[in-house]
This record gives C-alpha cells, sequence and structure tokens, in this order.
C-alpha cells in the first residue's frame, strides 16, 4: 500500500502524507484532560501517529447498566506493519467515551465519528483517527466516540449503543463553547456497524433510551446532517449483515426486533439531510443496505445525496481508496456538507 494519496486521494487535493502530518502535529491542539479516560491506545508498541489525548467521559457516575461481570477494554493492533500504519481495535469498552480533533482554527463546525467493527469492537485509526486528523484539517471539530458494544451484556441490550450516541451528541452541544462550535452545526458520521448506529441516531434521536442525569440531557441529540458510509441497515434476511445482526440483537431475534432495530423502517419526517456513500462490489455489507435507507428517506421527504461507486469493496475508509473512484468521497462529502454546517 502507498503511503501517499494521489490528488484526488484526499479533500481539496491534500494528499495522504500532508494531512496525515499536519493533524499529527499542531492542527490537532491536543490538550490533557484531567480525570477524564484516556483515549484507547496500545500499553507499548510503536505507533506512526501521534495520538490524540483530549477526551471526554459520556458518563461521569460510571456508564448506566453495568454487566455483572464486567468487560475488559482491550485494544489489539491488527496491522501487520504498526511501524507504518496503524490498524487498532478496542474491545470490551466500560467508560465511553469522546475523542478529541481539535482544528487550528475551528470554523465552528463538528462531526461526531462512529467508526466501525460489526459491533464486535470499535476500530481506532481506518474510522476513527484517520477521518479526525483529516476534518480537523479542514477546521472541523471532531469527536470519534468509543461506544459500548451490545455483546457485552449492559442493561440497555441492543439500545446500548445508541444510548451513547445520544448521550454523546448532548455532550457536545452542552460543551459547545469550550470548543468554539456552534451547537447547531454539530453533524455525525459513521462507517460499516458505526454507519448502522450513525443511522439508528439519525432515526431515532428523539427516542429515550436512558435516564436523564444533569442539564446536557435536556439538550437534543438530533445532528445537524448525517453521514452513513457503507452502513448496515437491515436486521432482517437476505440483507443483514450477520455478524452486526447476531451481536445487536441475538441470532433468534423476531421479526419486530429486527424491525425495531432497522433505521429504514423509523425514518421520522424531520430527520436530518443525509450522506450516503457505497461500493456496488461490498461482499460484506450489500449495497441494497444503504438503498434501502436512501429509499425510506426520499418517502419521508428528507433530502439524501447517494454516491455508489462501483469498485471499492467494504471498509474503505481513507486508505483503501488509492486508485479507485471511491477516493472521490471525501471530496464529495465536504461539496455536501458546505450547503448545511460547513
Amino acid at each position: 500500500m502507498s503511503d501517499d494519496m494521489n490528488a484526488a486521494g484526499g479533500p481539496a487535493g491534500l494528499g495522504r502524507r500532508a494531512f496525515l502530518t499536519a493533524a499529527g502535529s499542531s492542527l490537532l491542539l491536543p490538550v490533557a484532560t484531567r480525570g477524564q479516560t484516556a483515549p484507547p491506545a496500545l500499553k507499548s508498541g510503536p505507533a506512526a501517529l501521534p495520538g490524540p489525548v483530549e477526551s471526554i467521559d459520556l458518563w461521569p457516575g460510571g456508564a448506566p447498566g453495568m454487566p455483572r461481570t464486567p468487560p475488559t477494554e482491550t485494544v489489539n493492533e491488527r496491522s501487520t506493519d504498526p511501524a507504518k500504519l496503524n490498524d487498532r481495535a478496542v474491545l470490551g469498552i466500560t467508560r465511553p467515551r469522546l475523542v478529541v480533533f481539535r482544528p487550528a482554527r475551528p470554523n465552528g463546525a463538528a462531526v461526531m465519528i462512529t467508526p466501525g467493527g460489526g459491533y464486535r469492537w470499535v476500530v481506532v485509526d481506518k474510522e476513527g483517527y484517520e477521518l479526525g486528523r483529516l476534518l480537523a484539517a479542514r477546521g472541523i471539530t471532531v469527536f470519534v466516540l468509543f461506544y459500548r458494544l451490545p455483546g457485552d451484556g449492559w442493561a440497555a441490550g441492543p439500545n446500548v449503543a445508541l444510548s451513547d450516541a445520544q448521550r454523546a451528541m448532548r455532550l457536545i452541544r452542552h460543551r459547545a463553547k469550550d470548543y468554539g462550535i456552534d451547537p447547531a452545526r454539530v453533524a455525525t458520521m459513521g462507517f460499516s456497524a458505526g454507519g448502522h448506529l450513525c443511522a439508528d441516531l439519525l432515526t431515532r434521536f428523539a427516542t429515550p433510551t436512558y435516564r436523564g442525569i444533569d442539564a446536557a440531557d435536556r439538550l437534543s441529540a438530533r445532528p445537524i446532517a448525517a453521514a452513513p458510509i457503507y452502513p448496515v441497515i437491515s436486521m432482517s434476511a437476505p440483507h443483514a449483515h450477520a455478524g452486526s445482526r447476531e451481536l445487536l440483537i441475538g441470532k433468534d431475534a423476531p421479526r419486530s426486533l429486527e424491525d425495531a432495530h432497522s433505521p429504514h423502517l423509523n425514518v421520522p419526517a424531520d430527520a436530518p439531510p443525509v450522506f450516503l456513500a457505497h461500493a456496488e462490489d461490498d461482499k460484506t455489507v450489500p449495497v441494497e443496505n444503504a438503498l434501502l435507507l436512501r429509499a425510506a428517506l426520499k418517502a419521508k421527504g428528507v433530502p439524501v445525496e447517494t454516491h455508489l461507486f462501483n469498485e471499492g469493496g467494504h471498509g474503505f475508509g481513507l486508505r483503501f481508496t488509492i486508485g479507485k473512484p471511491v477516493a472521490a468521497w471525501p471530496d464529495l462529502y465536504l461539496n455536501w456538507a458546505k450547503g448545511l454546517f460547513l
């Protein structure tokens, strides 16, 4: 894999090495936050770029509904050459938190990112930190959400990740002045199973999934715009991603539970505008997932911009787009966002 992205591979020609290097330095302006759980990181081992250090715990008194046997947070390095490019995944999250990427010159907009991982883990780099650096280089304040996983036995069950996403959106708005952002300009973006969480939030932002604990919970969890990228959407055969479905609702879930957690079946009239991107050759999460959501949004009159690419596979993020038409998706997203919250 090349360490450089061609001119079409990053927003407005921003090369991959350029935005990674720049965002790894002064663009992030990291500030350590006392009393907060540190961002997920390996205890030892090389890292290609400096990691973020600023984080915000979602639940000051601890996450609600702790399993009787709490999971243990573990970060696995999946890269064959982590000295060059990390590919980490975190499992067993018990202290869900937002990891912050501050731009050098905030433009007032914010994006909350929900990385994928099939609801088995949460991807750190490929669908989290790399996007955080790219968007921060464009003046956007980015919050990468490390959410709890439904297979770990939390009391909220299949709503546990949505509870974290709702709470996170409210906290971002509540602390908007701390980050120089406009609370009305907070969007969300998610990938794969994180795309399902993104879609779940854009459709069920007003659904009560936890008991409020402070003033932040009186704020809206509705994002100003949402971008599910190669998202898991349907929880029913034949288009459901089997692994995400089993961990979210269980292998033998009834149709009623499938429907309750299939975002395309729960679109409200006041859902925010949506940007969709998916590759036609995705063999992991069929492109029909994006098409189902698009059709449901159109039926409710919700603005939706859709980009389908002939080649790209699943999980392309940024690093696997080089030399493919799908490399255009970040530019397309930023152009779309200019009319909404940028």
